[in-house]
């Protein structure tokens, strides 16, 4: 029997350190642009560093294209669930369940209470649409008019905007980095997202109570007009209190701990039988036909379904909230997701995802200081690699078997990711998402770090549960 040589903690880093470069050079070259193919191949370049390294170790490369098919089989039904997402999208748009949701949610606003309901109003729209980025280039850039109008400082209508939009970007299931985390850690994702508001409420409570405060200590003059934002709304859609059955049923079937791929098929079906009942004269004009017959509506809800789908409307700040990408969507996630089981299936079978495993363990004594390296390792990838997505995807890989050793179940990585991985990712200037919000918003990021309560806060909560050991799920025997 031929004996394998050791692989040394050093080698055993050497694929990571050469991975993080490249993507923090690729970054650089291609901005917010990496996301679309470049970032996928570093992560094979990586995988290859690892590969060339297990050869020099004697592992076969059958060993390592089967750790690989491993590691993609563990994530079919994340990508299953990512291209219902889409899906579910696609009909919730052409439904009117999102703009009724951003409908209802515009009239929230009151100049007395402007900067909580900056966040109430961000955070209901986040969810609806899965997007902060959405989110803050459509209603922010409204909220920020509005509030200077009102005489606000804008750094604080940012923070707010900010704070609100990530709230609801955690907690949406269309989110593509709330499907991300819990596929990256080996968890599922309704488990995710109602392990993730332990954390999350307080968060967002803690802000909301700072900005009502905030608000008090200002003086606003002026209105918050968003008469045109709403009657833009209803030029398109035939807004009623009914399409708020289509959410509810899947939050009644999330509650009731239904498998995720079924509750959101039903909330698609839904949705599609809803805006054939709700919103004929939206499909009749998507079809480009003179009547709505069977054809012709099967067509537009097929596309609203699988294909992108763009309302027209002559508001620019509702045009993309108007659009939805479907199925194809979310094709680039599932690309990132494939790649990234490519690398990190060569490094396990390598033992290197081991052998860091064994080096956290040995150094993160206790619960604490596992969860406090995970921090450290996302917040790190951000300042890096300047990309949030791969601030879960790296140290997703890396920490699952140490928490697996640790006997802790995989919500508590998935959440401690999303905790520190996505929601920094705004804070840090030359981050993708950091440039975004800034130049989107019209705010720098030093304006706004201190008023984003939300972002900063999120770190420091999940080390709190960490420390008086709340709501740390242990896995079952």
């Amino acid at each position: 029997m031929e004996t394998k040589p050791a692989l040394t903690i050093y080698r055993a880093l050497v694929p990571l350190v050469i991975l993080i470069v490249l993507l923090a050079i690729n970054v650089s070259v291609f901005g917010d642009d990496a996301l679309g193919g470049s970032n996928q191949f570093i992560l094979l370049v990586g995988g290859a560093v690892a590969a060339i390294i297990g050869f020099m170790h004697c592992v076969s490369y059958k060993e390592m294209l089967e750790k690989v098919a491993d590691n993609l089989k563990s994530v079919t039904g994340a990508i299953l669930i990512l291209l219902f997402v889409g899906a579910l999208a696609g009909t919730w748009l052409v439904s009117g369940v999102i703009p009724a949701m951003i409908y209802y949610g515009l009239q929230l606003l009151h100049p007395a209470i402007f900067l909580p309901s900056c966040i109430l109003i961000c955070a209901v729209i986040s969810i609806a649409t899965g997007s902060s980025w959405t989110t803050s280039a459509t209603v922010g850039i409204a909220l920020i008019g509005i509030g200077k109008a009102l005489g606000l400082p804008a750094g604080m209508i940012a923070g707010a905007v900010i704070s609100g939009a990530y709230f609801g970007d955690k907690l949406s299931p269309l989110s593509d980095t709330t499907n991300l985390a819990p596929a990256m850690a080996g968890g599922d994702l309704f488990t995710h997202i109602r392990y993730m508001t332990f954390t999350t409420v307080p968060s967002i409570v803690i802000t909301l109570i700072v900005f009502i405060i905030l608000g008090l200590t200002q003086s606003v003059n002026g209105d918050s007009d968003t008469t045109t934002l709403l009657q833009a709304i209803e030029g398109q859609f035939t807004i009623h209190w009914g399409l708020f059955f289509v959410p509810l049923m899947v939050i009644f079937l999330i509650v009731k701990k239904a498998p995720p791929l079924v509750a959101l098929f039903i909330g698609t079906v839904l949705g599609a039988l809803t805006a054939f009942f709700f919103q004929k004269d939206l499909l009749l004009a998507l079809s480009g036909g003179s009547e709505l017959n069977a054809y012709a509506a099967y067509r537009t809800l097929m596309d609203a379904i699988t294909v992108s789908t763009q309302i027209p409307t002559t508001d620019p700040i509702l045009k993309e909230l108007f659009s939805s990408g479907g199925m194809q969507g979310m094709l680039g996630t599932v690309w990132l997701i494939i790649c990234a089981m490519v690398f990190g299936g060569i490094m396990d079978a390598i033992g290197a995802l081991k052998k860091i495993s064994e080096a956290l363990l040995n150094w993160a004594q206790n619960t604490l200081q596992l969860f406090a390296s995970t921090v450290a390792s996302c917040l790190t990838i951000n300042i890096t690699a300047s990309d949030q997505y791969l601030s879960l995807v790296i140290p997703g890989k890396m920490f699952q078997k140490a928490y697996e050793d640790r006997g802790l179940a995989p919500e508590n990585l998935s959440r401690t990711l999303e905790d520190s991985g996505t929601v920094t990712s705004v804070l840090i200037p030359w981050n993708t998402c950091g440039a975004y919000q800034s130049g989107v918003l019209g705010v720098g990021v030093g304006e706004y770090f201190i008023y984003a309560i939300f972002n900063w806060l999120s770190p420091f909560m999940t080390l709190a549960f960490a420390a008086f050991n709340i709501k740390i799920r242990q896995l079952k025997k």
